[in-house]
């Protein structure tokens, strides 16, 4: 169920800025951590970069659906949520790479924003 795009636009509710704020520091931190594991290699890492990939384009496009207001955001930051939560378990199947447990943690906190965010009107 989508919602109708505004006619005007409203200024951005805190919330949707912490989430919108959440969602690009997790994709920063995700693009990093596939950078380190691309250079560290080995097969274990590789469900590892799917999920980073995955998770990295999902925060980046769940960002820009809230700024711009997207009638499909609510929906969008549900599927973030999902990508956000696969990813963190994806990296805490290495619990002993200290970059692996900084991504996991900020894809948890971006998870329960957009979680948060997909319950709201926007």
């Amino acid at each position: 169920m989508t919602q109708q795009q505004p006619t005007t636009m409203e200024p951005m509710s805190k919330e949707m800025q912490d989430c919108v704020q959440a969602c690009m520091a997790c994709h920063g931190v995700c693009e990093e951590t596939l950078s380190s594991c691309l250079q560290t290699g080995g097969q274990d890492r590789t469900r590892i970069m799917r999920a980073l990939m995955d998770c990295s384009e999902m925060t980046r496009l769940c960002a820009d659906m809230m700024m711009r207001r997207s009638p499909l955001a609510n929906e969008m930051c549900m599927m973030c949520a999902q990508a956000c939560d696969m990813c963190a378990e994806a990296c805490m199947s290495l619990p002993d790479d200290d970059r692996m447990t900084r991504c996991a943690e900020s894809c948890r906190r971006c998870s329960e924003m957009c979680r948060a965010m997909a319950g709201t009107t926007m």
